[in-house]
């Protein structure tokens, strides 16, 4: 009876993200607090794959291996640049969306439970820095960054799931939700040959920003290491076409991160790449805000990793 009540307890915990402590803790409820701890700790590092400006982690959805569901999402919206060329302040921002699905399979009593708990995260990441030149083309920029975060779960799905399919009564159930933070930064080396002929941009970047929870439910507390190391490269060729009283430019683009700390593995994966191709759009001559516009076509590949995306973007 107290193993089956064990389990209960557990996968309740680790769906819904949240238990009412009236009282106490009693030594059931340390060991849920304490594997509740670890599943809050997985979440946050999730969390940690989209808080800068990356082409492979961009745009990425991993379907479940035993159908068309998917059990990762994550969408973000991000860049960054100097002020001016005689005012090398850096600054750059990125908006993330995901919604993970951690699918929780137990057994209560003489029947199996298969839990559907999707988690919903928004984060939004800055970053200030400051560009010290090396050569004409090629600068060493050091960034400040910072993270606010929040993540909840899909708790009364779940619950008039399991009341409504499983005959079990949960009254002490809240909504799980977390909010957290990040502070840390980032180093650059940013290269940029701009010619007639052709634009290469290369930038080599490594990123270190620490997550902690803050105002959350007591149960589902964490905190994770979002560290990386990317290498980004892009060339942009003008070709014989004209729009808008400029040259069309083809668009090359290869990308490789490599996540390290709570990162490395966590997926299933230590790395991504990414190859694109696309146009991009000179509009300085008649739009003053957004100078260009590119359409790119990339192939994304890992460790039993592969899939494709659609990126656009826009310079100011």
């Amino acid at each position: 009876m107290a193993h089956w009540i064990q389990r209960l307890f557990l996968a309740c915990l680790y769906t819904l993200g949240i238990a009412q402590y009236a009282y106490g803790q009693t030594p059931l409820q340390d060991t849920g607090t304490n594997y509740l701890k670890k599943r809050a700790d997985a979440l946050m590092t999730i969390v940690g794959y989209s808080l800068t400006p990356d082409v492979t982690t961009g745009n990425l959805k991993i379907n479940s291996g035993s159908g068309d569901r998917a059990d990762l999402q994550m969408t973000s919206l991000g860049g960054g640049d100097r002020i001016s060329a005689n005012f090398p302040l850096y600054l750059e921002g990125t908006l993330a969306l995901s919604r993970y699905n951690p699918t929780f399979t137990d057994g209560v009593g003489s029947k199996s439970v298969n839990i559907p708990m999707y988690w919903n995260s928004i984060t939004g990441t800055g970053g200030v820095g400051w560009d010290f030149p090396i050569t004409d083309q090629l600068r060493f920029r050091p960034i400040a960054n910072f993270m606010l975060g929040h993540l909840e779960s899909d708790a009364s799905i779940a619950t008039r799931y399991i009341n409504n399919n499983r005959d079990i009564n949960l009254q002490f159930i809240n909504s799980g939700r977390m909010n957290s933070y990040g502070l840390g930064g980032s180093v650059m080396l940013d290269y940029e040959n701009y010619k007639p002929d052709q634009e290469i941009d290369v930038e080599l970047r490594y990123t270190n920003i620490a997550l902690q929870t803050f105002d959350s439910s007591a149960a589902v507390q964490g905190s994770a290491d979002s560290q990386s190391a990317s290498l980004w490269a892009r060339s942009r060729i003008p070709t014989p076409f004209m729009a808008l009283d400029r040259p069309v430019r083809a668009v090359f683009e290869v990308a490789n991160t490599q996540f390290l700390g709570n990162l490395r593995g966590a997926l299933g994966f230590s790395s991504l790449s990414s190859i694109g191709t696309g146009v991009e759009l000179d509009r300085s001559a008649s739009d003053p805000i957004f100078t260009r516009i590119r359409l790119v076509f990339r192939y994304q590949f890992g460790l039993n990793v592969r899939g494709t995306s659609i990126g656009l973007a826009a310079s100011f």
